[in-house]
């Protein structure tokens, strides 16, 4: 955080006049990436880690002229960038679906166990993974265990994709449709960032 906080302050003096354009060249290759380096070893789960995080990012996009004064959220739909806890996500799914594809040089079994396969098959993946229980949270939120939960609940069609790019796609339509449900539901959204936060905190 302390290395990308000093590259936005490098970026504030060397750049007087950062239109959005500049913006979206500069940020995403010289800060973002001293936020995700390695991410799957220590993404955060406790909340004021992830919100420690964000808020690079928060300050980043208050530097785009016009935009100071608008809502976080807003400025990353006129930025079209996702906030760092999506990307951590959308990661991890990722790395994923090529550690069991067999597209990265590692055997699965050494992070995951499958799970029976149950239900109807034509819209259940076969790439299910059974989740263990555990106490700590050293255990609990390591990548091989917090990602069981997210994948499982992936649809048929991009966990079976043949190549990368293709389950890139399908993950990104899929997020877009459970995203358009929360917020026609925004009940079922406060319900379970309230879960999430309590979860966080434990």
């Amino acid at each position: 955080v302390n290395k990308a906080n000093r590259m936005l302050w490098m970026i504030r003096i060397g750049f007087s006049c950062l239109d959005k354009s500049m913006f979206m060249n500069l940020y995403p290759v010289l800060v973002r990436p001293l936020l995700e380096y390695c991410v799957q070893v220590w993404s955060p789960h406790k909340q004021k880690h992830i919100d420690l995080l964000e808020g690079v990012q928060r300050r980043a996009t208050r530097m785009v002229p016009g935009l100071k004064d608008k809502s976080y959220e807003e400025r990353l739909k006129i930025l079209e960038l996702p906030s760092l806890e999506e990307r951590r996500i959308r990661g991890d799914m990722i790395e994923t679906y090529k550690i069991l594809t067999g597209k990265e040089d590692v055997n699965p079994d050494t992070f995951f166990q499958m799970a029976p396969v149950r239900g109807n098959s034509e819209t259940m993946h076969s790439l299910k993974l059974f989740k263990k229980r555990f106490r700590l949270d050293k255990r609990k939120f390591v990548f091989s265990h917090r990602v069981i939960e997210k994948w499982n609940r992936l649809p048929k069609e991009a966990v079976e994709a043949m190549k990368t790019s293709g389950f890139k796609s399908e993950l990104d339509k899929w997020e877009i449709d459970m995203k358009a449900f929360r917020d026609r539901n925004p009940f079922v959204t406060g319900v379970r960032n309230y879960f999430l936060r309590i979860i966080t905190s434990m």
